[in-house]
């Protein structure tokens, strides 16, 4: 089943359930949060985020009274996450605060950047998980544990780490992927993969990348910003 849909790329990777505040300054986007508050109620306030390959977010300066609707020349990843509008702040200079959750995911078949001020793309959406997985259930164990594990790493103080993580293994895939400190480029694969249990394995393997790395920064014997300044007069 396919869609067409508006197309907001970042710089970012958007997961279902997430929630994603964006400034909303360039006119192009400002005409697509009109667009989609002006819809009928009831109707879904949504649109596409997309990570960016390569290029940029903000478009470049083009003639007078016109902004080029792709941004330049600017290559899309694949696979992405609608947003789903909760919140518009209108501000004085005609921008908008919004605050979005992350909706469903979905694979770009077709963009096109002539239909409106906005890209919009023809989007075919990817399949969720439904029911009991015992496989994605243990992995989600092992996840929590792990992912714990990194947090006292990377979080000094032992309160902040005591939250309850969800037990669901899609959510909890889906929170780590967007909460660990990964790169784009592996978010973007994780958000690509259409099983619970897939994912979680992938994130296992991250999530002991990453916590080896920072075991290996705190073993340097004397702080980094001492590395990183000129050595110390006699």
């Amino acid at each position: 089943m396919t869609a067409r849909l508006p197309v907001f790329p970042l710089g970012t990777v958007l997961f279902p359930g997430l929630v994603l505040p964006l400034h909303i300054f360039e006119e192009r986007y400002r005409a697509l949060v009109r667009h989609l508050v002006g819809l009928p109620e009831g109707a879904a306030r949504e649109f596409g985020v997309v990570a960016i390959q390569a290029g940029w977010e903000v478009a470049p300066a083009g003639p007078p009274g016109r902004s080029g609707p792709a941004g330049g020349d600017v290559t899309l990843h694949e696979v992405g996450c609608t947003a789903e509008l909760r919140q518009v702040t209108e501000l004085a200079d005609g921008g908008f605060d919004i605050v979005t959750v992350g909706r469903r995911r979905f694979r770009i078949a077709e963009v096109d950047d002539a239909a409106a001020p906005y890209l919009t793309a023809e989007v075919e959406w990817l399949p969720e998980p439904t029911g009991t997985d015992e496989v994605a259930d243990l992995l989600a164990a092992r996840v929590i544990s792990v992912f714990r594990q990194y947090l006292g790493l990377v979080r000094p103080d032992p309160q902040e780490i005591s939250e309850q993580l969800p037990e669901d293994p899609t959510v909890l895939s889906h929170l780590v992927a967007a909460t660990a400190a990964l790169t784009v480029d592996d978010r973007q694969r994780l958000l690509a993969i259409d099983d619970t249990a897939g994912r979680l394995r992938a994130e296992l393997r991250l999530l002991n990348r990453e916590a080896a790395l920072l075991r290996e920064v705190r073993a340097v014997p004397v702080p980094l910003s001492e590395l990183a300044g000129p050595p110390a007069p006699n």
